[in-house]
């Protein structure tokens, strides 16, 4: 890593000390979104399991250490994005690759998978809805690239095509996504269950997790919502969840 990049990287514990994350100092900074993506994950889950849109692998390392029995794959088109994240697989001693690749290029993710989990925390905003962040680190993590007038539903698509069948697709994201997710997800997968993240007991979600299994054809579900904050700070499970001593029982 050039001495320009390396002096606009930080390292800090994540998630309780378990991982030592590197991240860009100006950009997008990896927080709860990923903690939880990993805790969504089954505990028994096995095989390879890849992290699209990793971005620097926040969560797809998180989840390594809380299933070390997976083989880890982090997929990011965004080459600076990508050599920290290799950075961060060595620098916690977590066996894995990173696939410098675009999601929405099938072609590119042919030699990939299948996979079966894939998780993935992709970029909220469509760029043509969105004024963009003048931050090239921020505008990437935060915006979809250009993929005709469904981005969304292209993203979902790759990520399911990664997977093998019978393997488990799990996704955070805003709750004003959720019909275009639920219309594109059930179109391919079953048994998809819905999990609403509240800031507070009083407060509506601003985070929805979907899980799904490829080829189900399970009806859909409904989760008891996960509450993150009470009085004073994290309540118990949301702690617990940061800290990496605890899943997400869904």
């Amino acid at each position: 890593m050039s001495d320009d990049v390396a002096a606009a990287v930080t390292e800090a514990p994540f998630l309780g000390g378990r991982l030592v994350l590197r991240q860009f100092e100006k950009g997008h900074r990896a927080g709860t979104d990923a903690i939880l993506l990993a805790a969504a994950a089954p505990a028994e889950a096995k095989g390879l399991a890849l992290d699209v849109g990793a971005g620097v692998g926040a969560a797809g390392l998180a989840l390594a250490k809380l299933r070390p029995q997976i083989t880890l794959g982090l997929i990011d088109s965004d080459c600076r994005a990508a050599a920290l994240a290799r950075v961060n697989l060595e620098r916690n001693a977590l066996p894995g690759r990173v696939y410098e690749a675009d999601v929405l290029d099938r072609a590119a993710l042919r030699s990939i998978g299948p996979a079966q989990l894939v998780i993935t925390n992709p970029p909220f905003l469509d760029p043509g809805r969105t004024r963009l962040a003048p931050d090239p680190d921020k505008r990437n993590a935060h915006a979809m690239p250009q993929a005709g007038p469904a981005p969304l539903a292209a993203w979902i698509s790759a990520c399911l095509a990664l997977l093998d069948e019978g393997g488990i697709f799990i996704l955070i994201h805003k709750p004003e996504a959720l019909a275009e997710i639920l219309n594109t997800v059930a179109a391919q997968a079953g048994a998809l269950t819905l999990l609403a993240i509240q800031p507070r007991a009083e407060k509506p979600a601003i985070r929805i997790l979907i899980r799904a299994q490829k080829g189900s054809r399970a009806p859909l579900g409904i989760a008891p919502p996960l509450v993150l904050n009470g009085a004073g700070g994290f309540l118990p499970q949301a702690e617990a969840i940061h800290r990496g001593e605890a899943l997400i029982a869904w």
